[in-house]
């Protein structure tokens, strides 16, 4: 995906996501309406001309790149060995099964792999990664590729335990494809990835304590 076609794609969302909130805020009364009409308005205005009067009343580029990334952490103990969670990560495509936002990623070489993502409204982002960082039965850490909708970068860690187990510690930075405002639509939408990865580990704990995976 080119960088054009990233923002392209990227006023795409931003133009639904607003339209839709502009509707749900008219729909509604008092304040609440009125903020939802607001955002969605601006949102939809942004996508529909690429100008931000927000960010140029500020004296800022437009550009949703710059805007600052948001982080998001959370660890979670397994009762299985570091080597064993670690290869079933490694197998890129098996993320989809950990993490619910994931629709597919496909492994292109040993390092590369393409990554789509579930979005607001039941669209869907894409973008290629890197890994930049591979020990075995330790970490993995990656970055995405120039051009990519989502700009993020994120590692996993696997930290042995005297019990036998597993600390499972996953960072992530990200950038939105309507910058700031874009996060907030996504956490309207129910779809707000502290709270995902939160839940996915939990989920992803259960399953495979509970079984033996081979792969």
């Amino acid at each position: 995906m080119t960088k054009t076609e990233g923002m392209d794609q990227g006023r795409m969302i931003s133009g639904a996501a607003g339209g839709a909130l502009l509707l749900m805020g008219l729909r509604k009364r008092g304040v609440l309406g009125l903020g939802m009409a607001a955002v969605g308005g601006y949102l939809a205005y942004r996508a529909a001309t690429g100008n931000d009067p927000v960010m140029a009343a500020a004296g800022l580029s437009g550009n949703a790149s710059a805007a600052k990334p948001i982080f998001v952490e959370h660890s979670v103990v397994i009762d299985r060995p570091a080597q064993q969670v670690y290869d079933y990560w490694r197998k890129l495509d098996n993320l989809p099964h950990i993490m619910s936002h994931l629709e597919t990623v496909t492994v292109l070489d040993d390092k590369r792999s393409r990554w789509v993502a579930k979005a607001p409204l039941g669209t869907h982002v894409e973008w290629e990664a890197e890994i930049v960082n591979d020990k075995p039965g330790e970490r993995i850490g990656w970055h995405s590729l120039p051009g990519a909708t989502v700009d993020n970068a994120g590692s996993v860690q696997f930290e042995s335990m005297p019990t036998g187990g597993t600390r499972i510690h996953v960072a992530l930075s990200y950038r939105p494809p309507a910058g700031p405002l874009g996060a907030a639509v996504a956490k309207l939408f129910g779809e707000e990835p502290s709270q995902q990865i939160a839940e996915d580990l939990q989920k992803f704990k259960a399953a495979f304590e509970g079984s033996n995976p081979k792969n």
